[in-house]
Order: structure tokens, then C-alpha cells, then sequence
């Protein structure tokens, strides 16, 4: 579902009354303690977020992490679930999701890192290694879907290890699905490859985004694998504490974790 619907016109808020007022062809009203007018919201503020860059305001134990918070304390439950022994994040930038994923090893005693970039700046590699998380971490430079990349990477991996994968460089949908089909083969039965940033499709026409958005994106590519692949599928993890009305995630990666079945 894209962010923000073109079929709504307006919308208001009723503070006093609790409700939030849609005006499309025909007025409609919800109320504050639905779960419609969570996911309305959310979605709105998703998109300020992204005309505000605020996700480029975050840091993971001293570098900087271009995530989403709600994202990142969803990946932890994911990780914390599927206790992998290989973590690969494909697109490394400042650092941060390799200190962030490193220092979840490092709390459930067990598993490395492994990143892939095609162009690791000497001021961010410098912090990553002299970082205290770096002995958890291994990182490559080059294109992720470079045949050899692809082989060290499969290198660090021993042969009972469970993997998980996260893709997070180029995201057009020709990367990632090249992507997909590259690193998939790493992935452990009941583990995921998360292809991040889904929410480039639903977002065409905001600041910084492109006209090809609406298909030259990570979902496009998700989308076209699993129909290759019957070994993989669409899965949202289930929330492994809600006591709560809400059960969809507030995120930038829609349709993004796809679970090896078999």
C-alpha cells in the first residue's frame, strides 16, 4: 500500500473528539484507538521522515546508522530468533549497521560479520577497524555481485553455519535481484535475506526519489525472485511479544524478509 493514498484529499485532525477525519470522494472517520488510524499516521510520518532525512540523524555505539529505529529493533528480534553464526550485510557506508549487528554477536556470545561495499571511504574504514566491535567483524570492498566478492564471502562461511543476509547498497531493482540470486545460496533453512528500502516504491514524487521508483526498486526485485525460487518466500516475521492492537511493522523495508522454507 502506498504511504499516502492519492484517493485521500484531506486530512484532519479532531483532537478534542479523538478521531481523524479522511475526505475522499466521501468523508470518513476514524478513531484514535484503531489500529486504521495507527497504520494512517505511521504512514504519514514515514513519509515526513524521509522529506526531513531523519533517519541520517541516528548512531550505533559511535558510527552512524542510516536505519530506521523501529527497523533496527526489528532486525534484532530476527537475529536474536534465527541465532546465526554468519551475519552479511551487503552496503556498509558509515559503519554503523556492522557495529550494530556486531555487537548483537557479541550479547548472545556467538557469530560474525561479514560486509561487502563497493567503495569503503579510508575515514570510515579506519573507524570500523580501530572500533572495539571490529574483532567480530570481516569487511570486503567491491561490488557485492562481483563473482569474486561473492566467493570471499562464501569463504568465511563454514559448512554447518546459520546465515542470515541483509541487502542494503544498490537498490535498483537489477542489483537486487542479483543480489538475491547470489547470496541466497548462503542462506540456512527457517533464516532470511532481508532485500532493505522496499519503501523507494511508495514514495515516487516525495524529495530525492525518481520517476522509475515506481518499478526500478527493491520490492520489484523480491517479487521476481520468489517467483523463480520455491525454495523462498514472502514471510513477515510474527512479532515475538504483542500485547498490543498492532501487528504491522512502522518500517522502510515493505515485503523485505524472505525466508528460506527449504
Amino acid at each position: 500500500m502506498a504511504l499516502v493514498t492519492k484517493s485521500i484529499k484531506s486530512i484532519n485532525i479532531d483532537i478534542e473528539n479523538e478521531n481523524i477525519i479522511l475526505n475522499n470522494d466521501k468523508e470518513n472517520t476514524i478513531t484514535f484507538n484503531s489500529p486504521e488510524a495507527f497504520n494512517l499516521i505511521s504512514n504519514l510520518w514515514l513519509r515526513l521522515g524521509w522529506d526531513t532525512k531523519y533517519v541520517y540523524s541516528f548512531t550505533w555505539l559511535g558510527r552512524p546508522i542510516i536505519q530506521l529505529p523501529e527497523d533496527l529493533i526489528r532486525i534484532q528480534e530476527v537475529i536474536f530468533q534465527v541465532k546465526p553464526d554468519v551475519i552479511i550485510e551487503t552496503g556498509i557506508a558509515h559503519g554503523g549497521g556492522l557495529i550494530f549487528y556486531a555487537s548483537l554477536c557479541r550479547a548472545m556470545g556467538k557469530g560474525k560479520v561479514v560486509g561487502v561495499d563497493v567503495d569503503i571511504r579510508l575515514h570510515n574504514r579506519k573507524a570500523i577497524e580501530e572500533h572495539e566491535m571490529f574483532k567480530y567483524i570481516s569487511i570486503f570492498e567491491g561490488d557485492s555481485i562481483d563473482s569474486e566478492i561473492v566467493k570471499k564471502v562464501g569463504d568465511t562461511i563454514k559448512p554447518n553455519d546459520t546465515v542470515i543476509v541483509f541487502l542494503d547498497s544498490n537498490h535498483t531493482k537489477e542489483h537486487v535481484l542479483n543480489e538475491l540470486l547470489a547470496y541466497s545460496k548462503f542462506v540456512t533453512k527457517d533464516s532470511y535475506i532481508v532485500a532493505m528500502d522496499g519503501i523507494m516504491k511508495d514514495i515516487v514524487g516525495a524529495p530525492r526519489t525518481k520517476p522509475d521508483w515506481s518499478w526500478n526498486n527493491p520490492q520489484e526485485a523480491i517479487f521476481e525472485f520468489v517467483k523463480q525460487n520455491s525454495n523462498f518466500e514472502v514471510e513477515e516475521p510474527a512479532f515475538p511479544f504483542n500485547e498490543g492492537a498492532i501487528n504491522k511493522r512502522v518500517t522502510y523495508w515493505p515485503n523485505a524478509f524472505i525466508k528460506r522454507i527449504k
